[in-house]
Order: C-alpha cells, then structure tokens, then sequence
C-alpha cells in the first residue's frame, strides 16, 4: 500500500492535481486549492474557512499525514484554525466523505483573502508514529471528519 495521494469521489472531473515535492529535499507535498473561495477577515463569531482539495490520501496503519501551513501563509493572513492537522490512516475511503480532505483557515489579515483553484494552500508531510507498550486500542472508525468526537 505505501502512501500517496488520489482524487476524492465526486472531485475526478475537476481538474484537481496530485500534490508533488517541489525540491528533492522537501518535506512536505504541496497541495492546491480545489476551487476558488474568498476566506473572510476572522472577527468572534467567524468560524475558519474549510477549503477543499479534492484529495484524499493513504499511507501504512502505523503512518499518519499533518496537514501545515507553508512558511508564506502567515505572512499572508492564513492561519490554520487547528495549528496543524492531523489525519489518521483509517481516514482514507471512510463512508462519509471518502477521506476527502480540507484545509481550515483562519485570515488574520486586514482584507478579505481571495483563494483560486490551483493556488497552493498547504502542504502534506507523512509520518511514522509510536505506540506505548500497554496499548490496547481496538475501535474501528465509523465515519468522516470529526468522528472520533462522536
């Protein structure tokens, strides 16, 4: 199985690209905007803006992919409204949403940011993780986004 990257149920037709490494030392795949959408100035009340990519991606059971900013969002205004992401292997194919993926920002600019398909919003980076020597965990995943807060 190894890891990678494939379009999500529904997004095939839309001209989505599958993420790459711009350099042979990157960490992290960078990933495109899967349609243009305007992220507001964040103010109370303002819940962070999803914004689709049209992908979703497998990896190994004991791997995990983080979801990160790149080092220009900042400077930018975006913000991820949860630092990092983390998605968990069983993510991929879930029946809620196929292991569509989205990146949630916040803008803390002064403006309105206008994000266009194929604009690069975020990058992949796939990693290995640990368990401890009494771990028993034995759930199985039983939807999309969110479900383990159920």
């Amino acid at each position: 199985m190894a890891r990678g990257f494939e379009i999500a149920k529904g997004w095939e037709d839309k001209g989505i690209n599958i993420p790459v490494r711009k350099t042979k030392n990157a960490a992290g795949y960078d990933v495109e905007a899967a349609e243009d959408i305007i992220i507001p100035v964040w103010k109370p009340g303002i819940k962070p803006t999803l914004i689709p990519t049209g992908l979703k991606a497998y990896c190994e059971p004991d791997e995990w992919y983080m979801l990160a900013n790149r080092s220009s969002g900042p400077k930018k205004g975006f913000v991820m409204a949860n630092s990092i992401g983390i998605i968990d292997s069983d993510y991929y194919c879930n029946p809620d949403n196929d292991g569509h993926f989205y990146f949630s920002y916040f803008n803390c600019s002064d403006h309105d940011i206008e994000v266009k398909k194929g604009d690069v919003i975020g990058q992949v980076i796939f990693m290995k993780y640990l368990i401890t020597d009494d771990d028993n965990a034995s759930g199985i995943r039983q939807g999309g986004f969110g479900s383990t807060d159920k």
